[in-house]
């Protein structure tokens, strides 16, 4: 039977056609469509393929087979345009199938950037996880890139990853959707003439296929076969499809059968097999059953159904017995077949393998399910590995003994953890752990203990301290292990807040890590050690456990624990304010992420480059690593994201306003960890305070509560200080000022950091502008004077702009003899670096500043006094030199000396400088009490 044409899909086809065209032109988009089994979304996407003759497109379609492997669809995308399938490499974390997203993402868009690209992914209601992450990964960057993503996928079930994921692509920055619905009465006529039927009527057929072109064309099929039945409506298709099967002869029935139980796509050879004949005896059954429409030719040797319902269909029709004879015989054939790469499809196996526990055979089920589970983590398909390990647990069969038992829920709470699922993590660790108990084995106890990780979840949190506790106080085991415990304990105890417990629990787990000789466990008890002695009065201490952490890289060849000790490194370096030495630290620490691998660990990369970049006054370069991290990370772990992304834009917001994407942060509240609450409450009144939104700002400060009630953690201490002070300052709020100032009072001579996201200058900054707020003027200009030598010597320019300029203020206003000029000095100093480095923040209240002081005589000498007077009057260097009786060259250095004490760029602005001396009269010292509000 012809394959009908396109019918009642007008709109849909041009609107694909207009979409080609813009990504054509380089503004590409994910485009979904949606829509019941036989709506048409595989049709209409084949009607694209007509649309690009010049344009590469590559399919890909997800298997609904069990047990495929790990971006099946994407590995066709690229063997399809002739790309290498990038390697994945080991599971370590959770972060590590990120890295092999970014690898297999990476790789399509290597030849996007080639030329033009068209993909379409077929039946993404059957994908697995990784290869929704990588759609979610290009659909992200295909606005600006010449790719097109058109997704056909069912409406899926809600609560599942694919409707998560649904519900993440459909947020992606150039979505569109299609939703396909049944054809109208009229074209199920026309569908009916095309395919030789229109002698039923069509009001008829659509009401019992909803106007499904793919039911219209079964019952066109029966029609045209003469088993057409009226009155069939829910059952038509099955109906429709078992007629067909029984019309067949027995050969290409019983291949057909075999077919239905491998999958939708099945290799002939395993078919033959599995009946127990000859490959060539089967020829001829393959031909009757692709004549009959059932089955299609996919190239040498493979066939698959002519739609997933077809095979649906024939499946629910075998009998129990014969499925049970075919499911074994599928796993016998599949393993001779797959001989040479078992591995791959080992889940597979076992899926058929299950099939058979019922039914005498569930001890090799399970073994089957065991392995084929493990090699499913292996290939970083964790949510496969998760029901593997769930079915060969669920099986009715005695274990050999209880460690067995034991070490597979170990195994299902890793997978778990790895997959995002916290709720099978926590019970699979928490079964792992009774069986332990009840069989007195604490190795096994100690390791359901180090299942998952700590999280900012409270409930995990809680769950897994108990199991450490209980592991700590058992029989002794391996020091390693032991020392693995101590380490995870120290860290649920620094996520609980309990500072001493993260002191001495770290402290000892480090002892015995040392003691042990064991890198693995020293790594473990090294980042929980650092954990644990944050602030500057530790410093020495980090930079020391950076140093250990690097040689553990050195002698492993590791490069996580590389990563971890230069991140180390960097943060250390701008809390002393060697940020020069900082910055040096960013190339060693790039080429070991770039050996990790993954979002995660370039997370870490961008946020450092982002935080040294702030320091130093480059803001472009600070808000393109901020912005990239947040981008990298907020669909892996929002929290962290959010929160450093929240630090790095107030950070940016102190020096250049707030942003757009910073004002969006500082409205979408986001409820965060109890420890967090202070600061981000706080943080998003600041980042309201500098986009000019006071009321706003003051509603979010107050529900941070009274200040005896503000919570910082420890790490955010300083930096929660410096921002509170600011806030105050700006709403005048007295009360919370004493307080903030009060806590920062003890990081005097420190630079200010918020863990390694935002650099706030050194604490004296901050404490010069507080006291400059309450009246203190004297305190004020110490503290200033302080930090301008710090911000100078640290290489801090906008802060160094920052200081000098409220220190001109806090000048101006004691007015002590010489405060005066030099007020007018540095607000011209600051006013120089504020326009050099493009302080958008400080540049009104910097004009305003130097208005407000009066031109002075900007540190000029007699000489260079008569020589400004002298351009004021117009005359040209040499005139100048004839009226004076010098050289022209000493005349022409005289003027550029003048430009250079006044920070102007021209002979004009001396000119206007000169007639302003002579104009304005000497401002009131004591006009300003508060700092000015950039």
């Amino acid at each position: 039977m012809m394959t009908p044409p396109l019918l009642g899909r007008a709109r849909e086809r041009d609107a694909l056609r207009d979409w080609l065209e813009d990504a054509r032109g380089g503004h590409g988009r994910l485009v979904l469509c949606v829509g019941e089994a036989g709506i048409g979304k595989t049709r209409l996407c084949q009607e694209l393929a007509g649309l690009a003759a010049d344009v590469r497109l590559a399919w890909g379609r997800c298997a609904d087979t069990d047990g495929a492997p790990a971006f099946w669809p994407w590995r066709e995308v690229l063997r399809s345009v002739g790309a290498t399938d990038p390697a994945v490499g080991d599971v370590e974390s959770p972060q590590d199938r990120f890295r092999a997203v970014d690898a297999v993402a990476g790789a399509v868009l290597t030849e996007v950037a080639r030329r033009p690209l068209i993909i379409v992914l077929d039946d993404v209601h059957w994908a697995d996880e990784p290869s929704l992450l990588v759609l979610r990964h290009l659909a992200d960057r295909a606005p600006n890139a010449p790719l097109l993503l058109v997704v056909a996928l069912r409406e899926p079930e809600p609560g599942t990853a694919t409707a998560r994921a649904l519900a993440g692509l459909e947020r992606a920055p150039a979505c569109e959707e299609l939703h396909l619905s049944g054809l109208s009465s009229v074209d199920v006529g026309r569908q009916l003439d095309a395919l030789g039927a229109g002698s039923i009527a069509a009001d008829q057929v659509h009401d019992a296929t909803g106007g499904n072109p793919f039911f219209v064309r079964e019952v066109a099929r029966a029609v045209v076969d003469g088993t057409w039945k009226p009155g069939w409506a829910s059952r038509s298709v099955r109906d429709a499809v078992a007629a067909r099967v029984e019309r067949l002869g027995p050969d290409a029935r019983r291949l057909v059968e075999a077919g239905a139980v491998v999958g939708h796509r099945f290799p002939l050879a395993v078919a033959a097999r599995m009946l127990r004949v000859d490959v060539r005896e089967c020829l001829g059954a393959a031909d009757a059953a692709v004549a009959s429409g059932l089955l299609a030719q996919v190239g040498a040797g493979e066939l698959r159904f002519a739609h997933a319902l077809t095979r649906d269909a024939v499946r629910a029709g075998v009998p129990t017995e014969l499925a049970v004879r075919l499911h074994r015989a599928a796993a016998e054939a599949l393993e001779v077949h797959w001989a040479g790469e078992l591995d791959e499809h080992l889940a597979e196996l076992a899926w058929h393998r299950m099939a058979l526990a019922p039914y005498g055979e569930a001890a090799q089920a399970r073994r089957w399910a065991v392995r084929a589970a493990g090699e499913s983590v292996r290939r970083l398909a964790f949510e496969e590995g998760v029901r593997l390990y769930r079915a060969a647990l669920e099986v009715p069969a005695p274990w050999p003994d209880d460690a067995a038992a034991c070490r597979t829920h170990l195994a299902l709470g890793r997978a778990g953890y790895l997959a995002g699922d916290l709720g099978t993590a926590r019970s699979a660790a928490v079964a792992a752990a009774g069986l332990a108990r009840t069989a007195a084995l604490p190795d096994l106890l100690a390791e359901a203990a180090l299942v998952l990780e700590p999280v900012p979840d409270p409930t995990t949190n809680a769950v897994v301290t108990a199991l450490c506790e209980e592991a700590l106080a058992a029989e002794p085991v391996d020091a390693a292990l032991r020392a693995r415990l101590m380490a995870q304990r120290s860290q649920l105890a620094f996520y609980g807040g309990d500072r001493e417990l993260t002191d001495d629990m770290s402290a000892a787990a480090l002892k015995l890590a040392r003691t042990a000789g064991d890198d693995r466990s020293l790594v473990a008890a090294l980042r929980a050690r650092h954990d644990a002695v944050p602030g500057s009065q530790r410093r020495r201490e980090r930079l020391a456990l950076a140093a250990e952490m690097l040689a553990a890289a050195n002698r492993t060849g590791d490069a996580r624990p590389a990563m971890w000790g230069r991140l180390w490194r960097i943060d250390a370096l701008v809390e002393d304010g060697r940020l020069a030495d900082a910055a040096d630290e960013l190339g060693p620490l790039a080429a070991a992420v770039e050996r990790v691998g993954g979002p995660v660990s370039a997370w870490h990369r961008d946020r450092a480059r982002g935080c040294v970049a702030q320091a130093r006054g480059r803001f472009a370069e600070a808000r393109e690593a901020a912005t990239r991290a947040y981008e990298r990370m907020r669909l892996i772990e929002p929290s962290p994201a959010t929160g450093a992304q929240l630090g790095a834009q107030w950070a940016l917001a102190r020096h250049v306003g707030t942003s757009e994407e910073g004002l969006h942060l500082a409205r979408a509240w986001v409820e965060p960890p109890p420890r967090f609450r202070t600061m981000g409450r706080i943080s998003r009144a600041f980042l309201l305070l500098r986009a000019g939104h006071p009321d706003e700002a003051g509603v979010q400060f107050r529900q941070a509560g009274p200040p005896e009630a503000w919570s910082w953690p420890v790490f955010f201490t300083a930096p929660g200080s410096v921002l509170a002070t600011l806030v105050a300052i700006d709403l005048d709020r007295a009360d919370e000022l004493r307080t903030a100032l009060a806590t920062l009072e003890a990081f005097r001579g420190e630079h200010v950091v918020g863990t390694g996201v935002s650099y706030c200058g050194p604490a004296e900054l901050t404490l010069g502008l507080g006291a400059l707020a309450q009246g203190r003027l004297d305190d004020a200009v110490a503290d200033l004077e302080s930090a301008v030598r710090r911000c100078d010597a640290a290489g801090a320019p906008a802060f160094l702009a920052e200081a000098s300029h409220h220190l001109a203020a806090a000048l101006a206003a004691r007015g002590a003899p010489g405060d005066q000029d030099r007020a007018r000095r540095l607000a011209a100093e600051a006013d120089r670096l504020v326009r050099a480095l493009g302080m958008t923040a400080y540049t009104a209240a910097s004009t305003e500043l130097l208005h407000r002081l009066g031109p002075g005589d900007g540190g000029l000498s007699a000489r260079e006094a008569e020589v400004a007077r002298l351009v004021a009057d117009g005359l040209t260097n040499r005139q100048i030199a004839a009226r004076l009786v010098i050289s022209d060259r000493t005349a022409g250095n005289h003027v550029a000396h003048i430009l250079t004490k006044l920070g102007f760029t021209s002979r004009s602005q001396i000119a206007a400088w000169c007639a302003a001396r002579m104009s304005r009269p000497v401002s009131d010292p004591t006009h300003a009490r508060r700092p000015a509000a950039p």
